[in-house]
């Protein structure tokens, strides 16, 4: 039986081809593109992303297994970087051809325990080191111990060697950014020298190919929210395409009297009388609870409509007093990146968050 949710997430897969092109165009033509794709696409479709970017990108990124088996599944045969996996997880790792970032001395020596034990051969993983965000990752000091680990076997090989910048979009820290390049450097140079193979380097993500392509380009980016329309500076952000509409109905029009309430708990009290409208979409969509009592609003007929009340599970009710509108009329949840943006503020959060939380009972559709 499929999906009858009216309430439906459009992908604009021009949109992203847009971005994509944004980005490869501050990038040296040589330079290759990961895409991350983790999370449903950052809350979009990381089957429908991939298939449309596979012949466009070098590499996908996903964090856990399972994200990686559902694009194999789906066809896709692009090289896929798992940023997070596990000791328990390595032999369907291997078995769904996906690569590892290796970040630690026991996850290393496990990954080539395992490699040995399916009579792999060069298995391609990756070597991540801490530069700085102190979340995953080797220390220069775990170098010695990682080349002797490495030394006569013939059953991984590092495909690349890489870092992540803690504060790229932040300017203020430009210092330390910059010194977490140098150390990278540093750190990589020393590391490469001393392999037989060439692994390539990468670095930056999306804030990062916008404020230090100069500086730590190397051989490749790893562009995420990017792809999906934001830069994480206005600026920037204007420059690309929308790539997602959250959209429903007006499922009915009620009248409330002054002195009647809306909603659980009667968070809502009239002073007056109004109109409200209930839309089929809640907190299980995504639709946060910060987002009740006036904080949200949605867009019907090209106006906003503030959230009345507390968000339910699965409907908000909101405000179209003023607005000329009828049940079955569309609503714009999330209308586009300033609006998206606009709500992230109000709820002291980013845009990742909101992109990220719409549940996967929601609809996916092309645009």
């Amino acid at each position: 039986m499929g999906n009858n949710h009216v309430t439906v997430l459009e992908i604009d897969l021009n949109a992203i081809e847009h971005n994509l092109n944004a980005f490869k165009s501050k990038l040296n033509p040589e330079t290759k593109v990961l895409a991350v794709v983790k999370a449903f696409g950052y809350g979009s479709s990381a089957v429908k992303i991939a298939k449309f970017l596979a012949p466009k990108v070098a590499y996908f990124a996903v964090a856990y297994l399972d994200e990686g088996i559902a694009l194999r599944n789906a066809g896709i045969k692009t090289p896929i970087l798992v940023l997070h996996p596990q000791k328990i997880n390595l032999e369907q790792i291997i078995k769904f051809n996906l690569e590892p970032n290796v970040y630690s001395i026991t996850l290393l020596k496990a990954v080539i325990e395992e490699a040995k034990s399916l009579k792999v051969q060069n298995y391609p993983i990756h070597i991540k080191f801490n530069t700085g965000l102190n979340r995953l990752g080797f220390t220069k000091k775990d170098i010695p111990e990682i080349l002797s680990l490495l030394k006569n076997q013939n059953e991984i090989i590092v495909a690349s060697v890489f870092s992540h910048i803690a504060a790229s979009e932040d300017l203020n820290e430009r210092e330390f950014t910059l010194a977490q390049i140098n150390n990278f450097k540093e750190i990589s140079a020393q590391f490469i020298s001393q392999l037989s193979s060439r692994p390539f380097r990468h670095m930056l993500n999306t804030s990062g190919i916008i404020n230090y392509a100069s500086e730590g380009q190397f051989d490749m980016v790893r562009l995420g929210i990017g792809l999906y329309g934001f830069a994480n500076e206005e600026a920037e952000t204007a420059k690309l395409k929308n790539v997602i509409i959250l959209k429903s109905v007006i499922s009915q029009i009620n009248t409330i009297e002054k002195g009647d309430t809306v909603g659980y708990n009667r968070a809502f009290k009239a002073t007056e009388t109004v109109r409200t409208a209930t839309i089929p979409i809640g907190h299980a969509d995504g639709i946060s609870r910060q987002f009740g009592n006036g904080i949200g609003y949605v867009y019907i007929n090209s106006k906003k409509a503030p959230i009345v009340g507390n968000v339910c599970m699965d409907m908000i009710m909101v405000n179209v007093t003023d607005i000329d509108c009828t049940e079955g009329d569309e609503v714009l949840v999330f209308k586009d990146q300033r609006h998206i943006e606009e709500l992230a503020k109000r709820t002291n959060t980013i845009p990742y968050e909101l992109l990220t939380a719409i549940s996967q009972r929601v609809n996916r559709s092309l645009k």
